[in-house]
């Protein structure tokens, strides 16, 4: 009786090159170590953070990626930009401990100092909210703060429903996942912060315009899709189903590396069709035309400041990412006890 051989689990994956199909250029606010400074000093106030995760938050870089995608803010502003970065981080990385009703007091929480900067709350994620939301309201346009609010508000949905699938070990399809994962990667309340860090006040129409809407998803596909390439090797070693990888090899019954490959096509595809919908942009005028320009623009700066900063952070791969970005390759984690 012959054996058959049980194929040995993949020590590694190859990741494609997506810093190569970007063509765009990379740009960096001058007041970047600055407020970069200034805003995990912010973080830390009454964070009693051990050594290890304010060592964490330094490795992270959030200030960096913040100064790439917001190139031309001024300082107050990319300061408010930054502790929302910042804040965003510190709200994923609690949100991966938390179940759904977890999520839910929190979202209630933050969703209330949005709506009531005046209320009084005693949370710290609530009191953060508050203390970056009122210097925000101070210039941004009563549009970018609908828009804020209306998509962070989705945000919190979106991980709910994330808190529930991975209580329940569901790995979704991948045109749910793809719907869920545009909120869930918090990309749209970062892209009304392009409208505040500008000093933008674009009306509604133009921003629920079909090219317009397209090329933010454009951005948000190419920023989430290449984030679950690059956090996959941390996330698997973790038993996080959450991820497209996940979701391909389940859905197309490919390998691993091949699930990788796939959704490596599927982020070039992103930036060409963003740099396409970028040729028919129609025109409202040369004031508004002017404006549009800029929010484009913001939106490759976010495409190439996620990459960038991808492989300089050290957040998914920890001191060789520079390394990695040379090879591609990426050693898998053992699975954690």
């Amino acid at each position: 009786m012959s054996c058959v051989p049980v194929p040995s689990k993949p020590t590694k994956i190859v990741i494609p090159d997506l810093v190569s199909h970007c063509t765009f250029p990379v740009r960096c606010n001058r007041h970047n170590k600055q407020a970069s400074v200034e805003s995990k000093r912010w973080l830390f106030k009454g964070g009693n953070l051990t050594d290890r995760k304010r060592d964490a938050y330094h490795g992270l870089k959030a200030g960096y990626l913040t100064s790439m995608c917001y190139p031309l803010a001024g300082f107050s502003q990319l300061r408010v930009c930054c502790d929302f970065m910042n804040y965003l981080f510190h709200l994923d990385n609690i949100s991966d401990d938390m179940n759904d009703r977890g999520t839910y007091g929190t979202a209630v929480e933050v969703m209330t100092a949005l709506y009531h900067p005046s209320h009084r709350t005693a949370s710290r994620v609530g009191y953060m909210t508050r203390d970056y939301w009122r210097r925000l309201i101070v210039t941004a346009s009563p549009g970018c703060q609908q828009r804020f609010m209306e998509t962070f508000d989705m945000f919190f949905q979106a991980i709910t429903v994330q808190a529930v699938d991975r209580k329940n070990g569901v790995v979704p399809d991948l045109e749910s996942y793809i719907s869920l994962r545009r909120d869930t990667s918090g990309c749209k309340p970062c892209w009304a912060l392009i409208e505040y860090a500008n000093n933008l006040d674009l009306p509604w129409e133009v921003m629920d315009h079909p090219v317009l809407r397209g090329l933010g998803e454009a951005a948000n596909d190419l920023v989430t899709w290449s984030n679950d390439i690059f956090s996959y090797n941390v996330e698997q070693s973790k038993g996080d189903t959450h991820n497209m990888i996940v979701v391909v090899q389940r859905q197309e019954g490919l390998d691993l590396q091949a699930a990788v490959d796939f959704v490596g096509d599927l982020c070039k595809q992103s930036i060409d069709r963003f740099s396409l919908l970028r040729e028919h942009l129609p025109s409202w005028g040369p004031e508004i035309d002017r404006q549009v320009n800029i929010y484009v623009d913001g939106l490759a700066d976010w495409i190439t400041g996620s990459l960038k900063w991808s492989f300089e952070s050290e957040r998914y791969f920890g001191k060789t990412g520079l390394e990695v970005k040379k090879t591609r390759i990426v050693n898998l984690l053992p699975l954690r006890a």
